[in-house]
């Protein structure tokens, strides 16, 4: 489902060159399309919350696939910039429920100690979805239009639907195929996180206030400033370099993400493993920011390889400490209080993914060169991990396992 949903979100990069042409919208507008979807992903995060913990985080998602799936399909109808704007705006606000509805499933069906490992295999579809996606935008590109190719992306999510809605259970209670001591154990294992955790017991508004949500809320804005300007502009940087076709800078642009999923892997299972999270974040986090600049560094000197090189080590790096990063709020947030605060951690940190695209589209435009905004999602890429110095010890450690995880059948 997420994967369909990163294709959806991102596969507008592909149809940059082609929307340039037709409709002449220049780098800024772009970056403003790419990026005016964090502005509609707001709306619904809070509420979003709200109706996967009171009503069905399964329904909600499974409504949320069906418009995102016409809008996005929509998007290949547009004839100007303003209904392009005001359809990105809208893919925002129909998935803008979804995240926070995932988490509170994932807190509800993973032990503690397995939650970084649960996240990452989540992650991972966002990786993987770029990885298929290029290929798949590049196949598409080179035998038809960009409106088609909205067109024929637009239908998956509304397909999925069905898989979903006939698979997927709200609470490990109402699983039919799990056995009774796989429940039990499920939901003993909950039971005790809730009574454990500090914040039990706190409203809403109370929890938003802590040090730690603040925090939170300032590193997810700057990781998403950095992560939205790199994987909007990916293929048009990449075709810069290379000057290649659509087919080969779709197979080009698939290779950094398939280093991603290789590393989140990796890094969520150390991190589980050690109980260790902040230098699991920190350290890959800022070596993919440096592997950027260099990029560019390389690219304005005319070394082409070493650039490529370069940017993929970056997209390898870029993403490997998100299941860490979810992991941290279930540490010390209950679930009546979970949901709703990682869409309010959500919405505001994803104003970053309007700020990224746009401004380095906007850095491109005046500096007449892509290093302006490359220094720019350097810098926000830096600062976001270093933050995570200030959150206090024991948000970033995980417990060490006590119970037997869950037999392989779960």
């Amino acid at each position: 489902m997420y994967c369909i949903n990163m294709i959806d979100r991102n596969n507008i990069g592909f149809a940059f060159p082609g929307m340039e042409s037709d409709l002449g919208i220049g780098a800024t507008y772009a970056g403003l399309a790419g990026g005016i979807f964090a502005i509609g992903y707001l709306f619904l995060q809070v509420p979003g919350g709200l109706w996967a913990e009171r009503w069905s985080a399964k329904k909600l998602i499974g409504v949320a696939l069906i418009a995102w799936g016409i809008f996005a399909a929509a998007t290949g109808f547009i004839q100007n910039v303003t209904q392009l704007l005001i359809v990105r705006f809208m893919i925002g606000f129909v998935e803008g429920c979804i995240l926070p509805a995932i988490v509170l499933l994932l807190k509800r069906w993973f032990p503690l100690d397995e939650r970084a490992r649960a996240n990452g295999i989540w992650m991972l579809s966002i990786p993987f979805a770029a990885m298929i996606m290029s290929p798949i935008c590049g196949f598409i590109l080179t035998y038809a239009t960009w409106r088609e190719m909205f067109w024929i992306e637009g239908a998956f999510p509304i397909i999925f639907c069905i898989i979903w809605m006939l698979c997927i259970t709200d609470h490990p209670k109402d699983a039919k195929w799990l056995s009774e001591e796989e429940r039990n154990y499920l939901v003993n294992a909950a039971a005790k996180e809730e009574s454990k955790i500090a914040t039990k017991g706190m409203s809403v508004m109370e929890a938003l206030k802590t040090r730690n949500v603040i925090i939170l809320i300032a590193i997810w804005f700057l990781t998403q400033t950095g992560f939205a300007g790199y994987s909007i502009w990916l293929p048009t940087m990449m075709k810069d370099l290379t000057g290649s076709s659509q087919m080969l800078v779709g197979l080009l642009t698939s290779v950094p993400w398939f280093f991603a999923m290789i590393m989140l892997t990796l890094n969520s299972r150390h991190s589980d493993k050690t109980g260790e999270r902040r230098f699991h974040m920190i350290v890959p986090a800022v070596t993919s920011a440096l592997c950027l600049l260099a990029s560019t560094l390389l690219a304005s000197s005319g070394n082409v390889t070493a650039a490529v090189i370069a940017l993929i080590c970056c997209g390898g790096l870029i993403q490997c400490y998100y299941g860490i990063w979810w992991a941290i709020p279930t540490t010390f947030l209950t679930a009546d209080v979970l949901a709703v605060t990682l869409g309010v951690i959500n919405a505001v940190g994803n104003l970053g993914g309007f700020f990224g695209p746009w401004l380095f589209g906007y850095f491109t435009t005046v500096t007449g060169s892509s290093l302006g905004g490359m220094v720019f999602l350097v810098a926000a890429s830096i600062v976001a991990p270093l933050l995570l110095l200030f959150l206090k010890k024991d948000a970033t450690k995980a417990p060490s396992a006590t119970a037997a995880p869950v037999s392989k059948e779960a």
